[in-house]
């Protein structure tokens, strides 16, 4: 089974909302949200990819120094194996936009079990919830 890697991240707002994209359609998994983020590309880290996504998806910008650790997820999908490791990110510059034909919400605490997510994102949701 295929590995992939793919770096995402939980981006937190002065008032405590995380940043979640809905998947377009045309990708697989249309219609679901996510933490915004992509895949790692070789020779890439997991933050140098994070960077460089939300820079493309969102068109902001960060730095390595303001991604920190904060969970990862490992999924067995049908046809492929996700490793993902969440970042939480307080401190970018820009206003994020939809760039990819994405939706865009910022989503409170308490609302986050109610957006419909992939597998693997649906166990961060608790691990998040002590940096909110």
């Amino acid at each position: 089974m295929k590995m992939l890697l793919v770096s995402a991240v939980a981006l937190i707002d002065r008032d405590g909302r995380v940043l979640l994209a809905q998947r377009p359609e045309g990708k697989s998994m249309a219609g679901l949200w996510e933490f915004p983020g992509g895949k790692v590309e070789a020779g890439e880290t997991p933050e140098n990819a994070l960077v460089r996504e939300l820079e493309e998806e969102l068109g902001i910008n960060t730095w390595e120094s303001c991604l920190a650790p904060l969970a990862f997820a490992s999924h067995a999908y049908d046809d492929f194996h996700l490793l993902m490791p969440l970042f939480a990110c307080r401190k970018w510059e820009g206003t994020p936009s939809a760039r990819e034909n994405q939706t865009l919400d910022w989503v409170r605490k308490q609302d986050l079990r109610s957006y419909p997510m992939p597998a693997a994102d649906i166990p961060l949701i608790p691990l998040l919830y002590d940096w909110l």
